[in-house]
């Protein structure tokens, strides 16, 4: 890995806050932030380093040449922006939700369209192969946002698959992990895990998420190595049926709780079908912020 210096993993730090507040938001992925932060690659290539092989360094060469090898700097820069904006933006998010939420859903929303301009730009070469991957990818995704939350599950070789889908979501530009684990059922479970100092439930979860995210980052990492143009479709798909979850205009159908979570089963509609202030100017505001921040973070990536 290259050279750094304090202020490069200062702002490796930044990027890792960045992908800590997307992942607070139902429907948006940090892998999304990630890979226009510039940064996508070369974490999927250091989670790979996590494994045995690397771990004998430590045995044979000393922890200097371990770090270097897993480079530790660079993940340990990126968790804690992570975990820094977790813990500071939640309230912040959680009030925006409750009471701007339409200006929120619209940042977010310009957000990940640019994001889905810069993924596809990234693509060196179009094909058949890759125009109906990325099609797959948007309707895969778009099925995904769509579909309800299913009924709580405690089953433990379920929580390690529920674990193990949920991290892969993660990394995926795309999807929450969050809202993966509503999906499956899992949330509640979890939720209640950590709650209550369940440790039985939270390792299995916990081993589910480490076997999938190094089983998920390897098979990535050899599809960036050997398909790269394909790759790039299909997440370009992900990002682009994502877009339905994070529309900001919704009718509300249905509420259900589950957990300390309220879950709002909704349909998406026109701003000039919506009842009460749709704040349309508010809106397309807040969207071209949204929107332009991706092609600053971009332009602040690619500086040397």
């Amino acid at each position: 890995m290259e050279n750094r210096n304090l202020l490069h993993y200062f702002f490796i730090t930044l990027k890792g806050m960045a992908m800590g507040i997307a992942e607070l938001v139902p429907g948006v992925s940090g892998g999304t932030i990630a890979f226009v932060a510039g940064i996508y690659e070369e974490l999927i290539s250091s989670i790979n380093k996590v494994n045995l092989k690397t771990f004998g360094l430590w045995r044979k060469e000393g922890i200097r040449s371990f770090w270097k090898e897993m480079n530790g700097s660079f993940l340990i820069a990126l968790i804690l922006g992570m975990g820094i904006s977790i813990f500071s933006f939640s309230k912040i998010i959680s009030w925006l939700f409750e009471n701007q939420p339409i200006p929120l859903w619209s940042f977010f929303f310009g957000l990940v369209l640019a994001s889905v301009v810069f993924v596809a730009k990234a693509i060196e070469k179009w094909t058949i192969a890759t125009i109906l991957l990325l099609a797959l990818g948007a309707i895969l995704a778009y099925y995904i946002t769509t579909l309800p939350p299913s009924q709580n599950s405690d089953s433990l070789p379920f929580l390690f698959i529920s674990g193990a889908v949920a991290i892969c979501a993660m990394i995926l530009p795309g999807i929450s992990g969050s809202f993966i684990l509503i999906l499956l059922g899992s949330y509640k479970t979890v939720l209640d895990a950590v709650d209550e100092r369940d440790f039985k439930i939270l390792i299995t979860v916990g081993l589910g998420m480490i076997f999938g995210l190094l089983s998920f980052a390897k098979l990535l990492k050899w599809m960036f190595d050997h398909y790269k143009s394909i790759t790039l479709a299909t997440l370009t798909g992900f990002i682009l049926g994502s877009l339905n979850k994070i529309w900001p205009w919704k009718n509300v159908l249905e509420t259900k709780t589950i957990g300390k979570k309220t879950i709002i089963i909704d349909e998406n509609i026109s701003p000039m079908a919506f009842e009460g202030n749709n704040q349309l100017m508010f809106a397309i505001i807040a969207m071209i912020i949204g929107f332009s921040l991706i092609f600053i973070l971009e332009r602040v990536a690619t500086k040397k």
